[in-house]
Order: C-alpha cells, then structure tokens, then sequence
C-alpha cells in the first residue's frame, strides 16, 4: 500500500484554480445583469451563457479527477465537527458547481430562448417554454448563486484559517503542493 497523498495532483489543483477564476467571475457577471438593463445586460448574458456551460463540463471533468486521484488526508487534530462541515462543504460546492448551469441552462430554455455558444453554436432546449416555470427558475437560479457565494465565502474562509491560524499544510496543498 502506497502512503497518503501530501498535495493535491497538479491537474486537480489547475481546475480547482481555473473552476475558482471561472465561478467568480460568473458571480460579478450575474451581479452585473442582476443591475443592469442596458446594452450591457446583453453583453453580460452573452459571457455568462458559455461560461456556466464552461463550468458544468468542467465540474464533470474535475469529479472525475477528484474519484480517481488520491487526496491528501485532513490533518489527523483537527475536530469532528471541522472534518464534517469539510465534507459538507465540498459536497455542497460540487453540487452547486454542477447543478447551477442546469438551472440557468433549464431557464432560458424555459423563457423560449436558446442557448448560444458564441454565434453557431446552439444547445438543445433541456425543457420548454413555460412563464410559469422560467419564474421559478429564475429565482431559483438567484437563491442558488447567492448560496454559492456565501458558501465560496466560507471556503475561502477555511482555508486561511488553515493557511494563516493553523498552519498545517491543506492551503498549500492546494496553492502549490507539500514539499
């Protein structure tokens, strides 16, 4: 039996930092439309449609990276309840990583509009037209980017605290890897 991961692997530290980029800018872009009815609001929408498609196909790859990689383990002192809220996080992180692009693909596709990436790209409506439930969604979508947010929030939060106050090694097994 071979011993614990120290680090992350190099490919699941790249997409956790590519995916981080990605999800924060699609945070500032759906802000940006969320307050904005000008040109602007097209032009955002136009980033955001591929962006969050970006990312849910990216979120595919990066589980399966995560299943079939080693990560390196907690450190053995830190409390039950650290280690649970861990795993609920980054299970909720994943889920969200996941689910939000289907709920804004399934909204747009419910307000009759098509998914476009870039100019000849077109996806499938994934449900069909309906106000009744492109209301919904939409919020659904809203309430769900708002839970990402502050979940990102806590994550980065908990990784300073292990970077700066604990001082045991998971931030940068993450930003660089154990030496």
């Amino acid at each position: 039996m071979s011993a614990p991961a120290s680090h992350f692997a190099p490919l699941a530290r790249l997409l956790h930092w590519l995916m981080a980029l990605m999800i924060i800018a699609m945070l500032f872009i759906g802000a940006g439309m969320a307050a904005s009815v000008s040109q602007r609001h097209e032009w955002l929408l136009n980033l955001h449609k591929p962006l969050g498609i970006a990312i849910l196909l990216l979120v595919v790859v990066r589980l399966f990276v995560r299943f079939s990689t080693r990560q390196p383990p907690l450190p053995a002192d830190l409390p039950r309840v650290q280690v649970l809220a861990a795993k609920l996080s980054h299970l909720l992180l994943y889920a969200l990583m996941f689910v939000l692009p289907l709920v804004g693909w399934a909204m747009i596709s419910a307000a009759g509009d098509p998914v476009m990436l870039g100019s000849a790209l077109q996806l499938p409506a994934i449900v069909p037209a309906n106000p009744s439930t492109f209301a919904f969604l939409r919020k659904a979508h809203a309430y769900l980017a708002y839970l990402l947010f502050f979940t990102v929030l806590l994550h980065l939060a908990a990784a300073l605290f292990h970077g700066w106050v604990r001082r045991d090694g998971v931030l940068e097994s993450m930003a660089r890897g154990r030496n």
